[in-house]
C-alpha cells in the first residue's frame, strides 16, 4: 500500500510511545479525516508485500495488491459473480464443456500503453506450469489444463500446454475434463497476463518493485520496493473501464500494532484500520464499526517433514484436542470469527443434491478434548522414548499472530506437561521462506478459497500437491480427491461424498492440520469511504468500486 515519509514515521513513532506510556483502554474521541482530497483514502495494511509477480505469490498481502493493479481475463463483481474483464464477454463452451474460446476487449491496454493479447495469457500461463518457473499454484493448471501435468514434470516442452492464442483477441482453452468452476479460476491471479518482453527486460527483478512491473488492472503501483513498508495505488489512465474508477489514489502504510493502526485512525491519518481483541471490543459500539464475513480457515500447519517429531499422529492428535479454540476467537481475537469444526467454512458451498451445507453434511472434526489429548500425549511420549519434546511454532511478527501463537503455546506447554513449544517470530518473507524450507514443527497457517469448491482446500494436501509444504501422504485420501476430480466429476451426489470423506482423513482421521477459526473481520472505517468490496473466494479485495463522499 507508498513509502511512509519522515513527518509519519515520526508521528507513528510518537503514537507508539503515548500507548506505551498511557497503557489506557479508552477509545479516543474520533477526529475528522485530514485527507486533503475527496479522492484520496489511506488504507493500513498489516503484512508486508512480498511480491508482485503473479506466479511466485502466496500471502494475503500480495493477492490483494495484484488484484488492483493487475487483471485477468474475468474479475469478480460485488456478488461474486463473474464477469467480464480483458475478456469482451463470458466465454464460449464447446458441446463436450472441454474447449473454451475467448474473445478479448480490444482496448484492454497495460499501463505502457500497449494492447493486452491472447499472447500474454499464453506466455503467463506457460510459466505457470513450466518447470522452472512454476509456483505452488500450478496444480490449479495441472487439475484442468490440457497437457499442464506433463509439461510441469518436464514430460512436454510449455509450448504444448492446451492453450493457444488464435489471433491477438482470440484465446483457445483446452480442458482435461468439464470443470463447472474454471471461468472462477479465470479470475484467479495465476491467470493473470505477463507481457513476455517486459519481463525478459527485467529479468529477476520482474515484480520485485513497483518500478520493475507493469501494470493492466485499475491501478499502477507507485514506491514500493521488496524492503518497503508502504506504497500508492494511482488510477491507472490506461485501464479499458478508467471512467468507473472514482478514486485518485489509495495510500497504504504497513502497521504492524494494532493500537498505533487504532491510534492513526483516530487522528485522521488513516480511513480503514483491522481490529482484533480488546480492540474489536473496545470500538464495536462505534459508528465506524464494521464486521466483514469470510470465507478464510485459520489453522495450524503440522509438519510431518524431515525430523519433526510430529510425524507421529499421536503427537500431532495431543497437540490438535488440546487447544480451547472458544476461548481463543472469544478472548485472543474478539472480533467476530468463530471456531472452525473442519477445514471447509461455513456457508461456502452447499450439498448439489440437498443444498445442505458442507460443514454440516460433514460434521464437527475436530473439537477440544483435553483427556484424549493427554492420552494421545502419553501415547506419543511412550512411542518416540521421550518423556520431554520440543516443537518450534513459526508464525508472523504481526500483533494478531503473535497473540495467538503465546495464546497456544501457553495452553499446550500448561496441559501437555513435558511438552516446550518455543515461539519463531519472523517478518512475513522470512516466515514464508522458513515454511518452504520446513524450517519449523507447528507453522499457523490461513487458507482463502481460490475458486467456489471443495477442492480449493483439500487439494493444498493430495501427496504430489506443489502446495502440500507439511509432507502428509495418505493413499486413501489422494484416491479420493481423484475420484471427485475424475470418476465421478459428473456424478454429483458421488463426488460430494468423495470430498466429506476426503476431509475426514485430513482432520479427524490423520491430524494433519488442526483447523482454528473461520475469520470474521473487525475493522473500523470511514463513512466518507464506501464500496471496499470483499470476496469470498479468490482475492481477499477489489478497491476498483471505492468511493469517496
Amino acid at each position: 500500500m507508498s513509502k511512509k515519509s519522515i513527518f509519519l514515521i515520526a508521528i507513528i513513532s510518537i503514537l507508539t510511545l503515548v500507548l506505551a506510556a498511557c497503557g489506557s483502554n479508552n477509545a479516543a474521541p474520533e477526529k475528522k479525516s485530514n485527507n486533503t482530497t475527496n479522492k484520496s483514502v489511506h488504507f493500513v495494511e498489516t503484512e508486508d508485500l512480498l511480491t508482485l509477480n503473479t506466479t511466485n505469490e502466496e500471502d494475503f498481502a500480495s493477492f490483494t495488491a495484484q488484484n488492483q493493479v493487475l487483471e485477468g481475463l474475468y474479475s469478480l463483481d460485488k456478488q461474486d459473480n463473474v464477469i467480464p474483464a480483458v475478456a469482451k464477454s463470458l466465454p464460449k463452451i464447446s458441446a463436450d464443456k472441454k474447449t473454451y474460446t475467448i474473445q478479448l476487449r480490444d482496448d484492454a491496454k497495460w499501463s505502457d500503453g500497449s494492447a493486452v493479447t491472447a499472447k500474454d495469457f499464453v506466455y503467463a500461463w506457460q510459466r505457470a506450469v513450466s518447470p522452472k518457473t512454476a509456483p505452488s499454484y500450478s496444480i490449479l493448471f495441472v487439475n484442468s489444463i490440457k497437457n499442464a501435468k506433463e509439461v510441469n514434470e518436464g514430460k512436454l516442452k510449455s509450448s504444448e500446454l492446451g492453450v493457444k492464442a488464435v489471433n491477438d483477441h482470440e484465446l483457445q482453452i483446452e480442458l482435461i475434463k468439464p470443470i463447472s468452476y474454471f471461468p472462477s479460476l479465470l479470475s484467479f491471479q495465476t491467470f493473470f497476463p505477463i507481457k513476455q518482453s517486459y519481463l525478459e527486460k527485467q529479468g529477476d527483478k520482474y515484480g520485485t518493485s513497483s518500478a520493475t512491473t507493469l501494470y493492466n488492472g485499475p491501478f499502477t503501483l507507485k514506491g514500493w520496493s521488496a524492503s518497503g513498508d508502504g506504497w500508492t495505488y494511482v488510477k491507472n489512465k490506461n485501464y479499458w473501464d478508467a471512467k468507473n474508477v472514482k478514486v485518485d489514489d489509495i495510500k497504504v502504510s504497513v502497521v504492524k500494532n494494532t493500537g498505533t493502526a487504532v491510534n492513526l485512525y483516530q487522528s485522521g491519518d488513516v480511513d480503514r484500520v483491522v481490529l482484533d481483541g480488546e480492540f474489536a471490543k473496545q470500538y464495536r459500539g462505534s459508528k465506524d464499526f464494521q464486521n466483514e464475513k469470510d470465507a478464510l480457515v485459520a489453522y495450524l500447519r503440522l509438519n510431518e517433514t524431515k525430523e519433526s517429531p510430529l510425524k507421529n499422529k499421536d503427537l500431532r492428535k495431543a497437540v490438535s484436542l488440546a487447544i480451547n479454540k472458544e476461548t481463543l476467537v472469544n478472548k485472543i481475537l474478539d472480533d467476530g470469527s468463530f471456531v472452525a469444526d473442519g477445514f471447509i467454512p461455513k456457508n461456502f458451498i452447499n450439498n448439489p443434491e440437498t443444498n445442505a451445507d458442507f460443514r454440516t453434511d460433514a460434521g464437527t472434526l475436530q473439537k477440544q478434548d483435553l483427556k484424549e489429548a493427554q492420552t494421545a500425549w502419553k501415547v506419543a511420549q511412550k512411542s518416540l522414548g521421550k518423556d520431554k519434546i520440543n516443537l518450534v511454532y513459526l508464525t508472523s511478527d504481526s500483533d494478531t499472530d503473535k497473540k495467538i501463537a503465546e495464546y497456544i503455546t501457553d495452553q499446550l506447554q500448561k496441559d501437555l506437561p513435558g511438552l516446550t513449544v518455543e515461539i519463531k517470530a519472523l517478518p512475513s518473507k522470512n516466515k514464508q521462506q522458513a515454511y518452504f524450507e520446513g524450517d519449523y514443527d507447528i507453522s499457523d497457517g490461513a487458507w482463502m478459497p481460490d475458486y467456489k469448491d471443495a477442492t480449493t482446500y483439500l487439494n493444498i494436501f493430495e501427496s504430489k500437491s506443489s502446495q502440500n509444504y507439511i509432507g502428509f501422504k495418505n493413499t486413501t485420501y489422494d484416491q479420493l480427491l481423484n475420484d471427485a476430480d475424475n470418476k465421478n466429476a459428473g456424478n454429483d451426489e458421488a463426488r460430494w461424498k468423495n470430498l466429506v470423506a476426503a476431509e475426514n482423513i485430513l482432520v479427524n482421521k490423520e491430524y494433519a492440520i488442526t483447523p482454528l477459526y473461520q475469520k470474521q473481520t473487525a475493522l473500523l472505517q470511514k463513512d466518507r469511504v464506501a464500496n471496499v468490496v470483499k470476496h469470498n473466494f479468490g482475492s481477499p479485495y477489489s478497491y476498483k468500486y471505492i468511493t469517496v463522499k
